[in-house]
């Protein structure tokens, strides 16, 4: 399964939204962009694109995102990838949670691991917690990971109707 983002105005988003109802609309109140998930192409006119590696539960028209943006050296893409598959479904009980996709891209070096949530209370619940500690304590220390080509970097967006002005 292959996974598409673009960027643009809302408004703009919201015509492409009511031409392909399965498009989803991350927005904030700087920005927005568009997500699709199918089989083969996209509408988008210039898509960023990536193959979905890990998929658990079902993304939802009403939400909260966080993008954890991962720069992963082309030697290290076997051991991220391992990582997250023996990882998937230990978020999947969080209260909240909605969904989960780590997507390769298919040009560059940045994983984004995408996690959906009822709305950002229950992602900062979960960031505080036991759950959250555990799968991200360092091994090594402050080492980084193998796979590190960068510092990664988080990105968030309400997902939905924007609210009016």
């Amino acid at each position: 399964m292959k996974a598409f983002f673009t960027n643009g105005t809302y408004d703009y988003l919201q015509q492409l939204k009511d031409k392909n109802n399965a498009i989803l609309i991350l927005h904030t109140d700087e920005k927005a962009m568009a997500y699709e998930e199918n089989e083969t192409e996209t509408m988008f006119e210039s898509p960023r694109s990536y193959e979905i590696v890990v998929e658990s539960g079902v993304l939802t028209e009403k939400g909260f995102i966080v993008m954890n943006n991962i720069p992963v050296t082309d030697e290290g893409r076997p051991i991220f990838e391992t990582q997250f598959k023996k990882r998937a479904g230990m978020i999947d009980n969080a209260e909240g949670f909605q969904a989960m996709r780590v997507l390769r891209p298919e040009r560059g070096n940045t994983y984004i691991v995408l996690v959906e949530w009822d709305n950002k209370e229950a992602y900062l619940k979960w960031k505080d917690s036991k759950s959250f500690a555990d799968a991200h304590k360092k091994k090594d220390g402050d080492k980084k990971p193998p796979y590190s080509a960068g510092p990664a970097y988080a990105t968030e967006f309400e997902v939905g109707e924007k609210e009016e002005e």
